[in-house]
């Protein structure tokens, strides 16, 4: 039995505002931050676990004091009694004490503290088998991932039967998909030209290197100066061509009404969708503007709160496009619940990545979602933001505009330790320079 003795956790930041990469609307000047959680355990070869949960900056403080007051319900627990259950782990952790389950509600701070500690599970768990993730989630049966789930709140839209019925209609044809994602990796896209606070001669000089690189997919930032959004997107199509693929990111920045306008005025830039185009919480809003805009497609779900979130915007036909968080929802469990909710609506899943961690992370449920849920490619394009990727042991691989299959142990997500202190906030060497 191996038992998780411990749980450390730090308050990592990197300074990116200094360069304004991944700069929006909404956050102007951005320092990737990460809530970093260690399970250390009592095994003689040293076995950790390791877990994330992606801020920006300020605030992080807030998501550390938030594990903190979670571990006790994980510290002193067999990691084979976890595995053997995590539907009723997953339960007890977010619900386990009541006192602390009201500052949520599986919302908030208390849920990105929850993906911390449950990602850090999966990274245990899988590395306790020698295998990534993706491929620890691919060799279970239907029965053993149901039983991972906790589906209260959403049977309405989705039941522990029908989870089973979706996963049992693709385990035929499995070991050929994962043939295919070993060979030609999962299709991308790039944010990396299109942060709000770059310049002109930035934006062109990423695009071209971008397309040396074989990217087809591009996305921009929008919501600021409408005639600059406009403007910035004229210089992309001028790079990118008309033959390859622009989508746009407003940031939550607009009113319903304001962004139907204005996405009124980008279409002419035609534009595969408009992500995040109103509050994330507006369900109804995101339904109005998909009914308006029409060509256009509504994408959204970084800031979605929960599984319950996502019913909601499934049931109300809010979105084209699902685009969960791998940090945001509670851990990898409440993910599956809602690849298999997007699986049975059919919508496709493409996850948010635009943060430290975030592609190493979506990179195993893009592929676990293609080998043993949705089947299918059709629609289905993962984010890719080309900064921080050194700071991790594992990181991600990216050919022609493929992420390539990740093959070491565990949800590739362990930092090299020179990088922890380096960034560890505020004593960490990075915040002593200027």
């Amino acid at each position: 039995m191996t038992m998780i003795t411990h749980l450390d956790v730090q308050d990592i930041r990197f300074p990116t505002s200094r360069s304004l990469d991944g700069s929006d609307a909404m956050n102007a000047a951005p320092d990737y931050s990460a809530t970093y959680v260690t399970l250390h355990t009592d095994t003689s070869d040293g076995l950790v676990g390791n877990g994330l949960t992606f801020t920006i900056g300020r605030g992080n403080e807030i998501c550390v004091k938030a594990v903190q007051s979670l571990a006790y319900l994980i510290e002193g627990r067999n990691l084979e009694a976890i595995t053997s259950d995590m539907g009723t782990f997953w339960r007890h952790l977010t619900s386990g004490d009541s006192q602390l389950r009201w500052t949520g509600p599986e919302k908030g701070a208390i849920h990105l503290a929850t993906a911390a500690i449950v990602n850090a599970i999966w990274d245990l768990w899988a590395k306790s088998e020698q295998k990534p993730v993706w491929k620890l989630l691919v060799d279970m049966s239907p029965e053993q991932l149901v039983n991972c789930l906790d589906f209260r709140f959403v049977t309405d839209a989705l039941t522990p039967q029908e989870a089973l019925a979706i996963l049992r209609r693709k385990v035929s044809g499995k070991a050929s998909r994962e043939q295919k994602m070993c060979e030609q990796g999962y299709p991308a896209y790039t944010t990396s030209a299109g942060w709000l606070g770059y310049s002109v001669d930035k934006v062109r000089r990423l695009a071209r290197e971008a397309l040396a690189e074989g990217w087809t997919h591009f996305k921009q930032k929008v919501g600021g100066d409408l005639n600059e959004d406009c403007q910035r997107a004229q210089i992309l199509r001028e790079e990118i061509g008309w033959d390859r693929t622009l989508m746009m990111d407003a940031n939550q920045m607009w009113d319903v009404d304001e962004a139907i306008a204005n996405m009124r005025q980008l279409a002419e830039f035609d534009p595969l969708w408009i992500e995040e185009p109103t509050s994330p919480d507006d369900i109804l809003g995101h339904a109005a503007i998909r009914q308006r805009l029409g060509s256009i497609g509504v994408a959204t779900g970084e800031h979605c709160h929960n599984r319950v979130m996502f019913k909601q915007l499934l049931q109300a036909e809010a979105i084209d496009y699902c685009q969960l968080d791998a940090a945001r929802l509670g851990g990898l469990n409440e993910v599956i619940i809602v690849l298999l909710m997007a699986a049975k609506f059919g919508v496709p899943v493409c996850p948010h990545a635009g943060g430290v961690g975030l592609c190493e992370y979506v990179q195993h449920i893009s592929m676990f979602d293609y080998i043993a849920v949705s089947g299918s490619l059709d629609g289905r394009i993962l984010e890719y933001v080309d900064h921080l990727h050194e700071h991790f042991e594992n990181p991600v691989l990216i050919r022609n505009g493929r992420y390539q299959v990740p093959m070491a142990p565990g949800y590739s997500i362990t930092m090299y330790p020179e990088s922890l202190s380096r960034h560890v906030y505020p004593d960490g060497q990075a915040w002593k320079e200027k």
